[in-house]
């Protein structure tokens, strides 16, 4: 009975068709989700933004795909459908290296980061995390 109203807290998160999706296309997501919000970043760029989806995946019941859904988390996805995403992401010049990186073992250039922005702003919430790494244009924070 748990598990079943666990599951059922953790699909309510995205919508019907968005679940079909996240379950067949967890590596797409995550891939997506990289390049769409690292993807001129290069490949550390990119494996620190993974970082931060691992570390938040580690400290909660979500896998890597459903935390870079949840709402309002990764600013790629507001607004825009997974299968969207996922379409766009794949016209861009790093979607195989994003699904390497996707797929490959966390790296750790960020310590342990669970938060980041760019540099062109300055969130609030920054402030009360530590700043943990600065690679390219985005600043890492635990």
């Amino acid at each position: 009975m748990k598990t079943l109203l666990l599951s059922l807290l953790l699909l309510c998160s995205v919508s019907a068709a968005e679940r079909i999706t996240v379950r067949s296309n967890d590596a797409q997501v995550v891939a997506a989700t990289l390049v769409l919000e690292a993807g001129g970043e290069g490949k550390a760029g990119m494996e620190a933004v993974r970082e931060v989806i691992a570390n938040r995946s580690r400290s909660s019941t979500l896998t890597e795909a459903e935390v870079c859904l949840k709402r309002l988390q990764f600013s790629c996805w507001n607004g825009s459908t997974v299968k969207a995403g996922i379409e766009k992401a794949k016209l861009h010049k790093n979607w195989l290296l994003a699904l390497e990186v996707a797929n490959a073992e966390t790296t750790n250039h960020t310590s342990g980061a669970t938060h980041y922005h760019t540099t062109k702003v300055s969130p609030s919430w920054a402030k009360r995390l530590t700043r943990t790494a600065v690679i390219k244009n985005h600043i890492f924070y635990k």
